[in-house]
């Protein structure tokens, strides 16, 4: 896929992602993770690095990670060490951050999606460089009714996976894209609750523009992103606030900003910090991180089914399009829905058109989930399966899809009720056929003479005639046969 261009310039795109684990507890302490508590209630003499305190490794943060590099196809470290981020801030209590640098627990890896471009979709792969096992930092409140700030240090020591990729994303499209990706496969293995208003999945884009060509330019890094909305319009911001300076002859400076939604502008923070600024060093309190073949064998027979693989399934199994598999991997409850769907009907492929189709277009209104969708798997599948033995017509089907969401009984009553059942027999059909060509002569001449439009204004009022219950496919063919 050719690079987008803005302005003449191709916009380049890195991901920095911190998915606070699913732990009960925090990484080195037994200090609890839960969000909502009252300031400074779940912060323990460990997370704050008290005198005479050590930190021990939580198992569970581990396998989590094990977890992950595994969905992403990863090399899972055997040997991964911890390491001392020393700066100072005043919601980070031990004046460092402990995490990994030299030796990450996770190596490599993808994260590949689908993208519309235009009226294309595109398939394209994100590399990952790395995921690496850290603890999160304090809160800073800024309280300005009262001009003051407090700290608040619950979620020190809060499990992190930080998940940096490659620089592979051209266009804010493509990194929202990534993103929701990334945030489904964390969801989906159960590594991370996804709440991004919570702060459990907080991203950063590390933002660049160059000419075609041309080496990397210097990246702003655009901090703490927590939705995909803002995300999409924070990018274009800075790549726009960027080529100005650029094309103002001014030099980009390497740098932290954050983005106001407020305002859709991004402002600068600080100056960004490069990694000997943090003088790491490996961390005393902490031994080597070793991970042997059988732990990692034993998580991946406990894992359910990755998405990507059961996309692979539904490729291969229910022969749907590799988009439509894509599609219906997007939670587990779509992908439960589809299935229950295909197995009561017996045609996946109709499934999954009503489902991308029909019973999105509902969930998108934002009213329900797949979790309580008014029409279950069982009621979908008699419906299609009316339209495959030709009980009702595809318009019918839809007003019978509406009397199944308002809760007006099952597929069969409903087309009984409404009278939507479809006139398949071929002497009725022929006789309304025939009413219509002796009352339209001229529409008859013509489609004779060769104008093909002619032929619509027979079936229009054919239909009328039928109150929309005529077979579509036995009329085209009936009608044919007599005007031949």
């Amino acid at each position: 896929m050719t690079a987008k261009l803005v302005q003449g310039y191709e916009v380049v795109i890195g991901f920095e992602t911190h998915a606070q684990l699913s732990t009960k507890s925090k990484i080195f302490s037994r200090a609890s993770v839960a969000f909502g508590a009252e300031p400074n209630t779940q912060a323990c003499a460990v997370d704050m690095a008290l005198p005479g305190t050590l930190p021990v490794m939580n198992m569970g943060a581990v396998e989590r990670a094990i977890e992950f590099g595994l969905g992403v196809n990863a090399h899972i470290a055997e040997r991964s060490i911890f390491a001392r981020k020393n700066y100072f801030y005043p919601d980070l209590p031990k004046g460092y951050q402990i995490s990994q640098f030299e030796i990450p627990v996770v190596q490599g890896g993808e994260v590949s999606f689908f993208l519309e471009v235009g009226k294309e979709t595109v398939h394209k792969t994100v590399r990952l460089e790395r995921a690496h096992l850290e603890e999160d930092a304090g809160k800073s409140l800024h309280e300005d009714f009262i001009g003051q700030s407090g700290i608040d240090l619950n979620r020190a020591g809060t499990p992190l996976l930080e998940i940096v990729t490659q620089p592979d994303m051209r266009s804010s499209e493509e990194a929202v894209a990534y993103a929701k990706e990334l945030h489904k496969i964390v969801t989906w293995i159960g590594i991370c609750d996804g709440n991004m208003q919570e702060g459990s999945f907080r991203c950063d884009a590390n933002v660049s523009v160059r000419k075609p060509g041309a080496p990397l330019g210097t990246r702003r890094e655009i901090k703490n992103l927590n939705s995909f909305k803002f995300m999409q319009q924070a990018i274009d911001y800075e790549v726009r606030w960027q080529i100005d300076q650029i094309e103002d002859g001014h030099t980009i400076e390497q740098a932290t900003v954050l983005f106001d939604p407020d305002t859709g502008e991004t402002r600068a923070m600080r100056t960004k910090e490069d990694a000997a600024d943090y003088r790491y060093f490996p961390d005393p309190d902490l031994p080597p991180l070793v991970i042997g073949r059988d732990w990692v064998e034993r998580v991946r027979s406990e894992m359910a089914e990755l998405p990507r693989v059961m996309a692979e399934r539904f490729v291969k199994d229910y022969a749907l399009p590799e988009y439509d598999a894509t599609q219906l991997t997007q939670s587990k409850a779509a992908a439960a829905y589809f299935e229950a769907t295909a197995k009561a009907c017996g045609q996946p492929k109709l499934a999954s058109n009503w489902i991308m189709g029909e019973v999105s277009r509902r969930l998108n209104s934002g009213e329900v989930t797949f979790d309580s969708i008014p029409v279950s798997a069982a009621q979908l599948g008699a419906l299609i399966s009316r339209i495959s033995d030709n009980t009702i017509s595809n318009s019918a089907a839809r007003q019978v899809f509406e009397g199944l969401w308002n809760g007006e009984g099952e597929v069969d009553a409903i087309i009984e009720s409404k009278g939507l059942k479809q006139i398949n027999d071929t002497g009725a059909i022929e006789a309304i056929i025939d009413e219509v060509l002796a009352a339209n002569p001229k529409n008859v001449e013509e489609f004779k003479a060769g104008n093909a439009k002619a032929l619509n204004g027979l079936v229009g009022p054919i239909m009328k005639a039928s109150k929309g219950k005529a077979n579509p496919a036995q009329v085209n063919e009936l009608l044919m046969k007599k005007l031949s």
